[in-house]
């Protein structure tokens, strides 16, 4: 299928990426293109954009914005390893999966990954990679790393994170959470953010906002200042130090008032729960994962998903069985999970 034009404009479910930038923030964009501001991070939009991200995190939560997220992970997973380290994650982790090897070729740092059915760590899978320490032949763990929302579409709970925490600090690992999706993970608990954050253990955060409606929003929020170190060097010697930061922080300021990123990533939870409910009792169709925030995972007649794939974007997860990914978005309308519903609808009933 054609990637389509600004011209003939087209609507899909291949990722929250592909979505565009809410006009709240092209509105604080062009607000904050007046006048001069210091560079690099000192300028009073930035300090705006700090004050509200303690405001959800914890007054002593340290914000570095980044230029994206691979870099916001490279940049945090540096500032709690060693290069003779190694970061325990999910075997679909995105920092395993989806970063070209950053983190392997940038950071230089070895990731054991586990397997996992939902994309989930749990405290076993942590404690079944602490073995050999101090031992010079294996790459020592020092950090965990999980996904909130995770890959699989599927959310921590507080206690989840909480029980993680416990045994990665009893073994002296630094936890890690990716956040790109954790506003959808926000919006899906139902919680104050800093509840599966600060207050569970966590130590540091990439925390993003891109998939979620803005442009180039993602930074590194640092939790736990004993266990991190020097991301305010690292993020310049990975190149994700911003000259003009103040447009990069302008996108945080419009987004964490009056909760936008949490009402954005609501909305788009709510669409994949109506995707959910509109497919979920088509013979044909398996929904293979929980439905916790903006992702649905299914199950189709290859035939099926490759001629909805003429009229759709969206991606097939896994080769081997088949199974695709369907992502809803902060502009997802329910026109579009209606019309695409009633088209698998269609196919389901054609293949037949």
């Amino acid at each position: 299928m054609a990637a389509g034009s600004i011209d003939a404009p087209w609507r899909g479910f291949a990722s929250d990426n592909y979505a565009g930038v809410h006009p709240e923030v092209l509105e604080a964009l062009a607000a904050v293109n007046v006048g001069h501001q210091s560079a690099y991070g000192d300028d009073v939009v930035t300090d705006q954009a700090r004050s509200l991200v303690r405001g959800h995190f914890g007054a002593g939560a340290e914000f570095f914005p980044v230029f994206n997220g691979t870099g916001a992970n490279v940049v945090a997973l540096q500032s709690v390893n060693h290069r003779w380290q190694s970061v325990i994650c999910a075997a679909s982790a995105h920092i395993h999966v989806d970063e070209g090897g950053a983190p392997e070729s940038m950071a230089g740092m070895k990731l054991w990954t586990v397997p996992t059915a939902d994309g989930k760590l749990r405290p076993d899978d942590v404690q079944g990679q602490c073995f050999d320490m101090e031992f010079v032949h294996r790459a020592q763990p020092g950090a965990v790393s999980i996904t909130q929302s995770s890959e699989l579409g599927t959310v921590y709970s507080p206690d989840e994170v909480s029980a993680l925490a416990e045994v990665a600090h009893a073994n002296n690992l630094a936890l890690h959470m990716d956040g790109a999706r954790l506003s959808n993970a926000a919006a899906s608990l139902h919680v104050p953010v800093r509840a599966f954050t600060v207050d569970a253990g966590v130590d540091l955060v990439s925390f993003g906002l891109t998939k979620n409606g803005a442009m180039a929003a993602e930074s590194v929020i640092v939790l736990n200042g004993d266990r991190v170190q020097g991301v305010d060097f690292l993020r310049k010697t990975s190149m994700q130090l911003a000259s003009k930061m103040r447009f990069l922080s302008a996108q945080f300021v419009a987004m964490l008032t009056d909760d936008l990123w949490l009402r954005s990533a609501g909305h788009a939870n709510a669409m994949a729960c109506r995707l959910q409910d509109g497919v979920g009792d088509l013979s044909g169709v398996t929904i293979t994962q929980s439905v916790d925030a903006n992702a649905v995972f299914v199950l189709l007649p290859e035939q099926v998903a490759s001629r909805l794939q003429e009229r759709f974007h969206f991606y097939t997860w896994d080769q081997a069985t088949g199974e695709v990914r369907w992502m809803c978005a902060w502009d997802t309308t329910e026109s579009d999970v209606d019309d695409f519903v009633a088209a698998v609808r269609g196919e389901l009933a054609s293949g037949a």
